[in-house]
């Protein structure tokens, strides 16, 4: 399922927008950061303009040194007050919010001012295995102790609680019985890859 998002004035062209600029934020390795930025480097409507973490040794901010792609540390402490990274948003003209991993409750004065303009990618098939803490290998050992026989992705909008905004789009993939988790991981990385940079296309541009 898809539900379609963004636009900035409804009489707008997509040719009148002009670029709009898209922030990453992640916590990690920011892997998926870096597919998003190559799957859009080339695109005439849609820029990742900004990359934020909340961990300063993150290695997601040397990839975006060596991308090019100016970047910010913010601790969990500013980070949750709301008023800075807001104004950061607000000061690199960000039209759109992409969470990839990122650990930390979004502030609700920043879901406020970009209602419908935050997704979320989960490395699980909501509503099963989210909420606070469950996140990463933590979902993966977590589906494998379950003996679950599929698992998958889920995109979604982000609201003021963990992993509970409206569904966009999952996709599953089958797995065994107690499968090793790292194999799950290789699995549900997989999909990240191949779906989130083309879902966040069509959240953006969908009328």
């Amino acid at each position: 399922m898809l539900k379609g998002y963004f636009c900035r004035n409804n009489s707008e062209t997509m040719e009148s927008r002009g670029l709009i600029r898209v922030a990453i934020f992640a916590s990690g390795n920011g892997s998926n950061a870096e597919n998003i930025f190559h799957y859009f480097k080339e695109s005439k409507h849609i820029q990742i303009a900004y990359i934020v973490s909340n961990k300063k040794e993150a290695f997601v901010l040397e990839r975006a040194k060596k991308l090019g792609v100016p970047s910010l540390f913010m601790d969990n402490k500013e980070f949750r007050q709301g008023n800075r990274i807001l104004e950061e948003m607000k000061s690199h003209s960000i039209d759109f919010i992409v969470l990839a991993g990122f650990l930390v409750l979004i502030p609700a004065n920043l879901i406020e001012a970009y209602l419908d303009q935050i997704i979320n990618i989960h490395p699980a098939l909501l509503p099963k295995f989210g909420g606070k803490g469950m996140y990463g290998d933590f979902v993966h050992r977590a589906v494998s102790e379950s003996g679950e026989l599929k698992t998958g992705i889920t995109v979604h909008f982000v609201n003021q609680a963990y992993d509970e905004g409206s569904i966009i789009f999952q996709k599953s993939v089958d797995i065994e019985a107690r499968e090793n988790p790292n194999k799950i991981a290789e699995k549900v990385h997989a999909l990240e890859y191949e779906y989130f940079p083309a879902i966040i296309k069509q959240v953006i541009l969908s009328k």
